[in-house]
C-alpha cells in the first residue's frame, strides 16, 4: 500500500496544467463516444471487444504463447480497419452532430410560436388515444428528416388536430407510417422510420410495444427529433427523445413534455445549446420533466 501511495504522490507531483488539460480532453472524448453509443448495438459490440482484448492480454502475459502472440500482433491492423466499418452509424451520427453544432448561434431550434404546433399535436394525440387509433408523429428539430419523408408521401399542410385525425383514421391510405412535422407544417406522412435495436423496449416492463414504439425510439436514437406514439392496443401515449421513452402521458403532462423537449421554455446559453445539440438526452435528464 505504501508503495502505491508513493507512486501516486510521484504522479501528482509531475502533474502540470498542460497534463491536466490533456487528461481532461482524453476523458471528454471517451465520454462523448460513450454517450453517442449508449443503449445501442455498438455498446454491446464495444463490451465484447473490450472483454476479448482483456482475455487475450491475460493469455499473452501469463503464458508463453509465441504463435498466438504473433497471430494477435498481425491481427491488430485488420481490427483497426474493421472498427470504422462496425461503428459506421455511430461515427456518422457523431459527425452530423458536430456539423450541427457549428450552427451554434444560428436560429436552429423551433421558434416560440411552435406552441400552436404542440397544442395541436397534444389535442390530436388525446383524441386518437380515446379512439384507440394508433399513431406515430415525429417533430423535427435540428436534424433534417428529409430522407425519411422521401420514403412516404410528401405533404405541405398546416398542422391541425383535424388533419392528424384524418391521416391516422384506420384503413386510410396514409395511416400506416409516421407523420413528420417541421416548421409548423406536416411535411410528410406514411413515412418509414428506423427501428430501434437497442433493447430498451425489450427490457421494459411494458409489453404492449409494437413497431410504432420501436420506430419512435429508433428515430430518437438517430436524430434529435421528438417522436410521439399512440398505442393502437391500449391507447397509451408515449414520447421518445434522445434514445429514451416516457410512457402513459395524459393531456397536460404530454404538453409539458413536448414543450420541454421540442421548444425549451427559456433560450439556452451557448454552452447549453452546444451540449443539447451534441447530446440531446442531456437536456432531457437535466429537465427531468420538472416543468410538467
Amino acid at each position: 500500500m505504501s508503495q502505491i501511495l508513493d507512486e501516486l504522490f510521484f504522479i501528482l507531483q509531475r502533474l502540470s496544467l498542460s497534463s491536466a488539460v490533456d487528461l481532461f480532453l482524453v476523458t471528454l472524448i471517451f465520454f462523448a463516444v460513450l454517450m453517442f453509443i449508449r443503449d445501442t448495438r455498438a455498446m454491446v459490440l464495444l463490451r465484447g471487444i473490450l472483454l476479448l482484448y482483456v482475455l487475450i492480454s491475460l493469455l499473452v502475459a501469463l503464458f508463453d504463447l509465441p504463435a498466438f502472440s504473433w497471430l494477435v500482433r498481425n491481427s491488430i491492423p485488420a481490427l483497426l480497419v474493421a472498427i470504422p466499418v462496425i461503428f459506421a452509424p455511430e461515427i456518422r451520427r457523431a459527425l452530423e452532430r458536430l456539423g450541427r453544432a457549428s450552427e451554434l448561434f444560428a436560429s436552429g431550434l423551433p421558434q416560440p410560436d411552435s406552441q400552436d404546433v404542440i397544442a395541436a399535436v397534444a389535442h390530436a394525440a388525446t383524441r386518437l388515444s380515446e379512439r384507440r387509433h394508433g399513431a406515430l408523429i415525429v417533430l423535427q428539430r435540428l436534424d433534417s428528416l428529409e430522407e425519411f419523408v422521401e420514403t412516404g408521401v410528401s405533404l405541405g399542410a398546416d398542422v391541425s388536430p383535424e388533419i392528424l385525425l384524418q391521416i391516422f383514421y384506420p384503413n386510410t391510405p396514409l395511416h400506416d407510417g409516421a407523420v413528420i412535422i417541421a416548421n409548423k407544417r406536416v411535411i410528410g406522412a406514411a413515412a418509414v422510420m428506423p427501428l430501434s435495436s437497442s433493447g430498451v423496449l425489450s427490457a421494459s416492463p411494458e409489453r404492449q410495444m409494437g413497431l410504432r414504439h420501436r420506430a419512435a425510439l429508433g428515430t430518437s436514437e438517430v436524430s434529435d427529433s421528438v417522436a410521439l406514439v399512440v398505442s393502437e392496443e391500449t391507447g397509451a401515449i408515449s414520447v421518445a427523445f434522445g434514445g429514451r421513452m416516457i410512457h402513459r402521458l395524459g393531456r397536460e403532462r404530454l404538453e409539458g413534455v413536448l414543450r420541454a423537449f421540442y421548444k425549451p421554455l427559456q433560450g439556452p446559453s451557448g454552452i447549453e445549446d452546444l451540449l443539447t445539440r451534441l447530446f440531446p438526452f442531456l437536456s432531457a435528464r437535466q429537465k427531468d420533466i420538472t416543468e410538467v
